[in-house]
């Protein structure tokens, strides 16, 4: 059995600078956020996906020849298009952002969306059919509706849609933390 140390007194901890730093750290975080890009244009993100794979060809070839001039001369032009691509590619795309909610209101949620039998077979925790343009529409950080994200959960595919959700669910379980060295 391990003895534990004694907690050491509330006004010693209360005056120790350190901690009162960590604690003001600790309270300014902010909830995690995730950012969904939406874009139609094939050609664009095909043109975007080539000039990142140019680019990355380019480098590799400068960084094989460091005195060789054209070498990183290809190398910058490679990057300057990759940026070119890649705005046409922001300018032409939508982006959603979603935000993680408090513990007790995404458990609230959860709560008030349970699975059907059905769901419960499966393993589902909550019911996704219902939760999902509610949960979609709070997380959002943009004035997205419940009704917005009901009517594009019915219009999209499946797989869009199932983005979006994703999208909206998986900032609840992003985790920022790391156990450290131990």
């Amino acid at each position: 059995m391990t003895a534990r140390k004694p907690a050491p007194p509330a006004d010693a901890v209360a005056a120790d600078a350190h901690w009162q730093a960590k604690l003001a750290k600790l309270r300014a975080r902010t909830r995690p956020t995730v950012a969904l890009m939406i874009c139609d244009d094939e050609d664009l993100k095909k043109a975007a996906a080539t000039a990142r794979f140019l680019e990355q060809q380019a480098k590799e070839a400068a960084e094989q020849k460091p005195g060789d001039t054209a070498s990183q001369a290809a190398a910058k032009a490679a990057s300057e298009h990759l940026a070119a691509a890649q705005a046409a590619l922001d300018e032409a795309s939508v982006e959603l952002r979603f935000q993680a909610l408090p513990r007790s209101d995404f458990r609230e949620l959860l709560a008030a969306h349970p699975p059907t039998e059905e769901q419960v077979d499966k393993g589902y925790d909550h019911n996704p059919d219902t939760m999902a343009p509610v949960l979609i529409a709070t997380a959002s950080l943009d004035p997205l509706s419940e009704e917005d994200a009901a009517q594009f959960l019915a219009e999209w595919s499946q797989a869009e849609g199932e983005r979006l959700y994703s999208a909206a669910l998986r900032v609840q379980q992003t985790d920022r933390m790391d156990l450290g060295k131990g």
